[in-house]
């Protein structure tokens, strides 16, 4: 686990829990992604890999009317993609 929901509602600034499995849902996408496209495991230490998870998962909560698959918008792409090659080609 990289990031909690706790620390995603706080991100995305929700303070009820009507919202909280789709939160979640966008939570576990976010870790899944980064793990399948840099081939690691990270951990709730990480601060990189908390920060692309809490970018990539607010950004998929807010535009999800728009998304039948969770595809990333143009605004937050290019911080995502130098996050994910940080991760992948460091440590």
């Amino acid at each position: 686990m990289i990031l909690t929901l706790e620390e995603a509602k706080k991100f995305l600034k929700v303070d009820f829990e009507d919202e909280d499995e789709e939160i979640q849902d966008c939570i576990d996408a976010a870790e899944e992604y980064l793990k399948e496209a840099t081939g690691k495991e990270f951990d709730i230490t990480n601060k990189r890999a908390k920060r692309y998870c809490k970018i990539l998962a607010k950004d998929w909560y807010e535009h999800r009317e728009f998304m039948e698959d969770k595809k990333t918008s143009n605004k937050v792409r290019f911080a995502l993609q130098s996050i994910m090659t940080q991760l992948k080609y460091g440590d």
